[in-house]
Parts: structure tokens; C-alpha cells; sequence
């Protein structure tokens, strides 16, 4: 008899939802529109999930933490949306400066 391959059951995220046309198709908090890389960004700035809570009030806590746990099983994929979204803060940033600067030389 050969050896069985165990294979690893897949993990759900009871609050989170991944589709497309959703929150341009990343990973959000259902029904609140509010992505998990939100979230994501603001705890690895400190904040607690209190003061999440303050920023997102209609977040209980139950979906703060299913959001920081999809975050854990899924890091390159948020790693990845919070670089993007890092890159076009500072790309609208420098379209800023350009305009205003553009303003002043006239």
C-alpha cells in the first residue's frame, strides 16, 4: 500500500471577501467595502484594534482581526497591494509639486 498525501485544508476567512469587481477585486472586509490591506496599514503603524476602531467604526472586532489574520496567511499578496498603493502616493505627490511649481513660474 502507498503512503496517502495529506493535503492541507483550505482556510476561509469568514469576513473576508475576494472577488472581482469588489473592491477592484482585493482581499475587503464584506459588506463594508473597507480592504484588508487597510487595515493592514494602519496596524503597522502602531495603531491597536481600538483605534482602528476609531478610524473604521463600523469594523467590529471580529472583522479587524479576521483581516489581520487573512493578512498573516497571505503576506506577499498585501505586501504587494500596500507597495503599489505606496508608489501612487508618491507619484500623485510629485504630479503635485510639478503643477504647483508650474503655477508659480508663470
Amino acid at each position: 500500500m502507498g503512503t496517502a498525501m495529506a493535503t492541507a485544508p483550505k482556510l476561509a476567512f469568514e469576513y473576508i471577501v475576494k472577488q472581482p469587481g469588489y473592491c477592484s477585486g482585493k482581499a475587503a472586509i464584506g459588506a463594508t467595502r473597507v480592504r484588508v490591506n487597510n487595515v493592514v496599514f494602519l496596524h503597522k503603524r502602531g495603531k491597536t484594534a481600538d483605534e482602528i476602531r476609531v478610524e473604521y467604526p463600523n469594523l467590529t472586532y471580529a472583522q479587524i482581526y479576521a483581516a489581520l489574520a487573512y493578512y498573516h496567511d497571505h503576506k506577499d499578496e498585501i505586501e504587494a497591494e500596500l507597495a503599489e498603493d505606496e508608489g501612487a502616493d508618491e507619484r500623485h505627490e510629485l504630479r503635485k509639486a510639478k503643477a504647483l511649481a508650474e503655477r508659480h513660474s508663470r
